[in-house]
């Protein structure tokens, strides 16, 4: 990972070719990354979901958040049936090159469950808790 490495000590502002970080990237043995997408408005984290390099190439040429669905072994956009679309505002790479944050315009709940978020069960002491109520 010489590349990312090199990159810890790059100054604000230095440019490098996209190319070479998506090459640099640490995918999975399935090819993939974790993804975070983010409310860029509100800083919620939404949901985790997985992208390969052609998730992370489609969402970048199209404008909305593209996964790989791991359960159907195809691609998807975020709310392609439900009309709950994630436009993107801004793609980041982690330091280490393995996992990326979508900071995202969120149209409904991010979550299949109709919740804002996928992240509604929080833990309190020896118990978790549903945060927010199915939309």
């Amino acid at each position: 990972m010489p590349l990312l490495h090199d990159l810890e000590s790059a100054r604000d502002g230095s440019r490098i070719e996209l190319d070479q970080v998506l090459r640099a990237l640490r995918f999975n043995a399935e090819g993939l990354i974790p993804a975070i997408a983010q409310d860029n408005a509100t800083q919620q984290v939404l949901m985790l979901a997985w992208m390969d390099r052609t998730a992370i190439e489609r969402t970048l040429n199209e404008g909305f958040a593209t996964y790989w669905s791991r359960s159907r072994s195809a691609y998807w956009r975020k709310g392609e049936s439900s009309g709950h679309l994630q436009r993107l505002k801004s793609l980041q790479f982690d330091c280490d090159g393995d996992a990326i944050l979508l900071k995202v315009e969120q149209t409904g709940p991010a979550c299949h469950t109709n919740r804002h978020h996928c992240f509604y069960l929080e833990v309190d002491g020896q118990t978790v808790v549903v945060r927010g109520d199915p939309g």
